[in-house]
Order: structure tokens, then sequence, then C-alpha cells
């Protein structure tokens, strides 16, 4: 019978905590490919999801990051696809006090995806595009959101300052990210196959916030 680890058999204290999982992070993922800016990003995401690894699927394109940090810098809006990402979003570092706007209960918005044979994120993206301009969008769980969203930003008009694309799963995930990933025109930071998710797209942001605000 396996028993209970002993109080003193611990690390409790959350500073230490976080000096030695970033240390950890630092020392053994891949990260010398990466800028400065691109390195907080990842070093956020494998925080989020345990896995250094993930450095090999995360792709950023030339000056994402600079982009998503000049966007929160300015006060502009994240979009997130579902509650879990705007949840995971750390308000106080966000440099601007920026809106995080989530649209998946909006008014009409089921209406909306039963007419047209959809999932509610695909069509809770229609409630963004008035505001969308210069804007970060992070998408950490439906690929459907995605796929909408690249097909309502056209070759010119508005677009997002950046694009978070981590939609996990097994049905769509692999080929939104794909397909974000040919839209030269887009900004985008990505991590690449099945993996992904709310706390990853998160993580990204909180990094990107902490950058935009001065802070490590």
């Amino acid at each position: 019978m396996q028993h209970p680890p002993d109080e003193e058999s611990y690390l409790r204290d959350p500073e230490e905590i976080y000096r030695r999982s970033f240390a950890t992070i630092r020392a053994e993922a891949a990260l010398g490919h990466l800028d400065p800016a691109e390195a907080s990003v990842a070093e956020r995401v494998i925080h989020a999801c345990g896995m250094i690894d993930i450095v090999a699927d995360l792709a950023f394109t030339p000056g994402a990051a600079a982009a998503g940090i000049g966007a929160l810098a300015s006060g502009r809006p994240v979009f997130c696809d579902v509650g879990m990402v705007a949840q995971g979003v750390i308000r106080r570092l966000l440099p601007a006090d920026n809106p995080v706007v989530v649209t998946l209960d909006a008014p009409g918005v089921a209406e909306r995806a039963a007419r047209s044979r959809t999932t509610r994120s695909a069509a809770a993206v229609d409630d963004w595009l008035d505001r969308i301009d210069g804007a970060v969008v992070a998408i950490g769980n439906a690929p459907t959101a995605l796929f909408h969203l690249l097909d309502r930003i056209g070759a010119s008009g508005p677009r997002p300052a950046l694009v978070i694309g981590m939609p996990v799963g097994f049905v769509g995930a692999v080929e939104s990210k794909v397909a974000l990933a040919q839209r030269g025109d887009i900004a985008s930071i990505i991590v690449h196959g099945r993996r992904g998710g709310s706390a990853m797209a998160a993580a990204a942001v909180n990094a990107l916030a902490r950058l935009a605000g001065g802070s490590s």
C-alpha cells in the first residue's frame, strides 16, 4: 500500500516551485531557434501542458509574437473561442485593461449554428467581425471556429493582429492549423498536430501580456 507523501518530503514554497519549474523548462527544452519573445511564449505553453517536446510543434510566423505584444499594449481586445480560454487569461497581466471576449452564448448564436448546421463556436465568430481589426484571437478548443474565422477573413479588409491557433482534438484540429499556417497574410502562433487546448492558448496570451506590460 502506498502512503501519502510526508508533509516535509515535497516542495511547498510557491516562489521556489515557480523558479524550479522554469529552470527545468529552460534546461530541457530546445529553444535556441526562437527569439526572446517567442521563447517566452514557448516556456509558458510548455509550463501549461507539462510537455517539453511540444516546442517541436510550436510555430511562429515572422513577427507574430511582436504583433501580439503590440496589440495588447495598445489595448486591443482578446477574442476567445470558449470560456475555458477566457478564464485562463490572467486579467492583471493585461497591460491596458484589454477586453476578453467570448460570444459562444451570445443571443442568436445557437440559432445561427442550427441554421448553418455548424457548431456554436463557429457561429460565434461572426459576432467578432466588426471588432476584430488589430485584435488578438485565441482558439484553444474548436477547429470549426478557426476554419470559420479563416473563411471570414478576406484577402483585404479588417483582420486580427495575431491568431493563436491551438485547437485540440482528433477531428479537424490538424487540418485547421494547417489552413492557418497556409495563410501568409495572417500572423499566427500555432501548436501543430492533435495537441493543443485552452490552457495552452491562454498561456500564450499570458506570455504576450507579460511582455506587453514589461514583466518577465
